[in-house]
């Protein structure tokens, strides 16, 4: 996160994103494939398997990180084109997608916001405890009960950020507003 300053003075909270450059390593057509994609790379990384590596010389390119298949209904992009971050222009409205901060295996003040036990009239070690998690009936804890377990590490989509601003040079995009995720998380940014 940081702030930038609009042309009235006022301070505009943005998440800085790193959008590119993303190489076209594959086009999928409804005559070969039986549907249309294009699929995209994305950084860089210093171990890569032969499966992967082969597949990326196939289209012109050494080395990637993440590979990913969006669906389109006319593939506009040739094998190995690259696409950047002036695809966006400031003011533009769009949905951002990608894994929440995983918080691991947590308990239900934290998970699902329950206020807990009293301190006092004789409870001993109850402060954050879910209290009772059923009856005589149905003998048995339903499903979907709200109780401690994994949380976090979901996929989320933000709709409606609006881009603040696009340094086409470095490739990096200044979205108004939070992002799903911590840094280093793997974001998909699509217009509305």
């Amino acid at each position: 996160m940081s702030q930038i300053f609009d042309e009235k003075g006022n301070v505009v909270p943005v998440t800085l994103v790193e959008a590119g450059p993303c190489f076209v390593t594959q086009v999928r057509n409804a005559e070969k494939d039986k549907y249309s994609a294009i699929q995209l790379s994305f950084g860089k990384t210093k171990h890569i398997n032969r499966p992967k590596a082969g597949h990326l010389k196939k289209a012109g390119i050494e080395n990637a990180k993440w590979i990913k298949e969006f669906r389109v209904e006319k593939p506009e992009f040739e094998v190995g084109a690259q696409i950047k971050a002036d695809v966006f222009q400031a003011g533009d409205a769009v949905k951002v997608s990608g894994l929440t901060i995983g918080r691991g295996f947590t308990g239900v003040v934290k998970r699902h916001g329950f206020k807990g036990g009293p301190k006092t009239h004789g409870q001993k070690h109850s402060l954050r405890k879910p209290g009772s998690i059923g009856s005589t009936f149905p003998e048995r804890v339903p499903k979907g009960k709200r109780m401690a377990g994994r949380y976090g590490g979901e996929r989320v989509t933000v709709r409606n950020l609006k881009i603040a601003k696009v340094d086409a040079e470095n490739n990096i995009l200044a979205i108004k507003g939070a992002v799903p995720g911590k840094r280093g998380t793997l974001l998909e940014i699509s217009s509305i």
